[in-house]
């Protein structure tokens, strides 16, 4: 009897082991991007020397942290923006009195981009929420032509505008602003614009699987992504580190730690365009 208890234990268990690294197999898959071009870094794939991100909120650069800081390896300069100093956000953990926290989120990305290298960064302090409602658009878009003049990138990273990585407004709006920037921007000294534009993208399986009404919508915004590279999670747990009033955030959206969610999602995406290209 004791034999027999012992197989069946033993039968169930490999069943559970078999089924957990299926599970596994399959929850890794959700995350990668069949057909894209992976490369070590994509600023030196792209000859990239001066590189502009733009977003909306002080964390936002958690998605390109590898390609920001494998950048300033290759030896690019690096510099960012970011519009609003996120102090409509929610505080995952209370950290702060909730009318200080767009002083705290700003502390929090001046201290990220440095740890990332970056050579000089931007908080714009324009309205958490309201960039669409608050802010002309022509109005916006001239702030990011401006700061193309101020910084002569080469590469712009920023949000895909039909999507947002989250369909968050506010980052829609910015990337739909530094597309229009780029497009419409009429060079008046040497200087005369970028030549590619890097949008970041989510991987698709995972937000149609796990992202609920809002990562299905993000999923089906999205362009084909053309290129891949390592995604170094080891910078993005140290940047929510540094986002301490956001440390919490991975969890509370994807129902995992930020260490467990890395141990899947780690790659970044991109959509590349060549500006002027037909």
């Amino acid at each position: 009897m004791r034999e027999t208890i012992g197989r069946l234990v033993m039968v169930i268990g490999g069943i559970m082991l078999f089924a957990a690294m299926i599970g596994v197999i399959w929850l890794d898959a959700q995350f990668e991007e069949p057909g894209v071009t992976h490369v070590p870094s994509l600023a030196d794939e792209l000859g990239a020397k001066r590189v502009l991100a733009i977003f909306a909120h002080p964390d936002d650069e958690q998605l390109v942290a590898a390609l920001l800081s494998r950048a300033v390896e290759g030896g690019a300069e690096v510099f960012m923006i970011t519009a609003t100093a996120g102090e409509a956000g929610t505080q995952m953990p209370q950290v702060a009195r909730q009318q200080e926290l767009g002083i705290i989120r700003t502390a929090e990305v001046l201290k990220n981009g440095y740890a990332l290298g970056l050579k000089a960064q931007e908080v714009w302090g324009m309205p958490d929420g309201g960039l669409e409602r608050d802010v002309p658009f022509l109005a916006l878009v001239m702030e990011i032509v401006k700061a193309f003049h101020r910084y002569e990138p080469d590469l712009v990273v920023t949000f895909w505008p039909e999507s947002g990585a989250s369909a968050h407004p506010d980052h829609m709006r910015m990337g739909l602003a530094a597309r229009e920037a780029v497009r419409q921007f009429e060079g008046i000294h040497v200087y005369q614009g970028p030549r590619h534009v890097a949008y970041t993208l989510m991987p698709r399986g995972a937000m149609r699987s796990l992202g609920g009404e809002r990562g299905a919508f993000v999923a089906d915004n999205q362009p084909d992504p053309t290129h891949s590279m390592p995604g170094d999670t080891h910078l993005k747990q140290r940047g929510w580190d540094l986002h301490h009033s956001q440390r919490d955030y991975v969890a509370h959206a994807y129902g995992a730690p930020a260490n467990v969610l890395y141990a899947f999602f780690d790659k970044e995406f991109y959509f590349v365009e060549e500006v002027g290209a037909e």
